[in-house]
């Protein structure tokens, strides 16, 4: 395991503190008047979900984790669980509940690739492709002169999610999405 100093503990990295993986999700090194600099981090903890803060001051060392990414695929989701299997093998399959996976889980599509990141061979969480095309499967006609909410309407998604959206969008339009935000990115393609 390599060590990292308080200066390398950055954002998107990952940690061991206690025996168990963090994620950097903010860092901010600082100093205060006549004193030494100071790494205020805000982790969180990728087996319980939580998040907390924590200062690394110049002569802390500390680990970084060992996540092993692979390949897997999505087969299905069911009351909270959701189901994978091996990219290459569908028979070695396990689920993962919805709360290691996060908000990102509603934007999924059956029998799409993700990457499970594992720490210890268990697997600790899900990364999913940043953006990602859907097509809309319900979207109610723009109505001229309806732009009193700002121009957008609320649509369906194939996944079942429902996604704020600009006026203009129409039901099966793809559109691209911000997984990490949960917003709209733009259309893909026009529908001519």
């Amino acid at each position: 395991m390599a060590m990292l100093d308080y200066s390398e503990i950055v954002g998107r990295k990952f940690i061991v503190l206690d025996g168990e993986p963090w994620e950097v999700i903010d860092s901010h090194v600082f100093r205060k008047q006549q004193r030494k600099p100071v790494n205020a981090t805000k982790l969180k903890n990728m087996i319980t979900g939580k998040v907390t803060e924590r200062s690394f001051h110049v002569s802390d060392k500390v680990a970084e984790a060992e996540i092993e990414e692979r390949d897997v695929k999505f087969l299905y989701s069911n009351r909270g669980e959701y189901w994978f299997c091996e990219a290459e093998d569908s028979s070695k399959r396990f689920k993962i509940e919805e709360t290691f996976i996060g908000p990102q889980a509603r934007f999924m599509k059956k029998d799409s690739i993700v990457q499970a990141l594992s720490f210890d061979e268990k697997v600790i969480g899900m990364k999913i492709p940043i953006k990602i095309e859907l097509k809309v499967t319900e979207a109610h006609p723009a109505v001229k002169g309806n732009t009193a909410q700002g121009g957008t309407k609320i649509v369906t998604l194939e996944t079942g999610a429902t996604l704020n959206v600009p006026m203009f969008i129409k039901e099966g339009e793809t559109i691209r999405i911000n997984s990490e935000t949960g917003e709209y990115a733009e259309r893909v393609g026009n529908s001519f």
